[in-house]
C-alpha cells in the first residue's frame, strides 16, 4: 500500500491536485482548461508514490532528503496550474468593488505618505520583503536543518502548504487583475527603487494572471510564521516571521501588487493552518503530559 507511506505534507499536495481535477469540470468557459488537471493529479500521485517506495528500498537517505523539499517544487507546479483557469476576459467588477478601500487606506488615511515619509528607506524595505517571499519556505527549511529540527520539517510543511494551497484553491472563483494593471494611475507608489524594478520584472516574466484574490503572498507568509511557532520552541523565529508577514501585507498594497481585500482574505486563509497548528500543538502537549 504505497499510499499509506506518504508523508502528511505529501498528502496535502495530492489533495490539492485532486481538488483541482474535481473542480475543473465546473469551469467549461475557461479556454485553456481541458484534461490537464487529471494528468497532473495522476503524475504527482505516481511520483510521490514512487519516491515513497524508493525510500523503503534503494538510497533511502538521499530520497528522504529529496522528499523534504519536493513539496515546495510541486507547490510551484500547483501555482502555474492555476493559469489553466484564466478567463477569456476580465470585466473588473470585482476589482472595482475592491479598489475604493485601497484609495481610502493609501490616500485618505495617508498610508502611502507615511511609508514614503523617510524617502527610499521604507519602500525599499517593503519591496525587499515582497521579493523574499519566493524563497521563504526554503529559508525556513534551512533554519530547521541548522536548528537540528529535521524531524519537524513535515509538520512545518503541512502548515505552510495548507496556507499556500488554500489560497491557490480559491483563484478560479475570483478572476481578477492586480491594481497595478487594472488601475495603473490610481494611488501608485511615488518612489521606485531597484528592488521594485526587480519585483516587477519577476512578475512580468513568471507570474500567473488568473487572479489575485486571496493573496497567496500574505497567506503563505503568515502560514510560515504559524508553522515556525509550532515546530521551534524558541518563539523568536516565529515572532520574526510574524513581523515579516505584516511587512509583506503592507508591501502588497503599497506596491499595488494586491488590493487590501486580497490581503484581508489572505490573512483569513492563513487562520486555517493557524488553527491546525494549534490543534497539533495541543495534541502533542496532551500526549506529553
Amino acid at each position: 500500500m504505497l499510499w499509506l507511506k506518504l508523508r502528511a505534507s505529501e498528502w496535502v499536495v495530492v489533495g490539492f491536485f485532486a481538488y483541482v481535477a474535481l473542480i475543473s469540470g465546473f469551469f467549461p468557459e475557461r479556454p485553456l482548461l481541458r484534461f490537464q488537471p487529471l494528468f497532473l493529479f495522476a503524475g504527482v500521485s505516481a511520483l510521490l508514490s514512487l519516491l515513497s517506495r524508493l525510500s523503503q528500498t534503494q538510497l533511502p537517505g538521499a530520497v528522504s532528503y529529496c522528499r523534504d523539499f519536493l513539496p515546495l517544487g510541486l507547490t510551484l507546479v500547483a501555482f502555474h496550474e492555476m493559469e489553466l483557469f484564466l478567463p477569456r476576459h476580465f470585466d473588473h467588477h470585482l476589482e472595482s468593488a475592491w479598489v475604493p478601500w485601497d484609495h481610502l487606506l493609501l490616500t485618505k488615511w495617508h498610508l502611502c505618505a507615511a511609508i514614503e515619509s523617510l524617502g527610499n528607506i521604507f519602500p525599499a524595505y517593503l519591496e525587499f520583503c515582497y521579493l523574499l517571499v519566493y524563497g521563504l519556505p526554503f529559508y525556513c527549511l534551512t533554519l530547521l536543518y541548522v536548528q537540528h529540527k529535521r524531524q519537524a520539517i513535515d509538520r512545518f510543511l503541512v502548515i505552510y502548504l495548507v496556507g499556500t494551497l488554500a489560497a491557490y484553491a480559491l483563484f478560479p472563483y475570483f478572476p481578477s487583475q492586480p491594481p497595478r494593471i487594472a488601475f495603473p494611475s490610481l494611488d501608485p507608489p511615488h518612489i521606485t527603487t531597484i528592488l521594485r524594478r526587480w519585483n516587477l520584472a519577476i512578475l512580468n516574466a513568471a507570474t500567473i494572471h488568473v487572479g489575485v484574490f486571496p493573496s497567496a503572498h500574505v497567506s503563505s507568509a503568515f502560514a510560515a510564521a504559524w508553522g515556525m511557532f509550532l515546530v521551534i520552541r524558541r518563539k523568536v523565529f516565529g515572532s520574526a516571521l510574524l513581523v515579516y508577514a505584516v511587512s509583506v501585507s503592507l508591501a502588497t498594497v503599497y506596491g499595488r501588487y494586491h488590493y487590501a481585500a486580497d490581503v484581508a482574505a489572505g490573512f483569513a486563509v492563513s487562520l486555517i493552518p493557524a488553527a491546525l497548528a494549534i490543534m497539533v500543538g495541543t495534541g502533542r502537549s496532551s500526549r506529553g503530559a
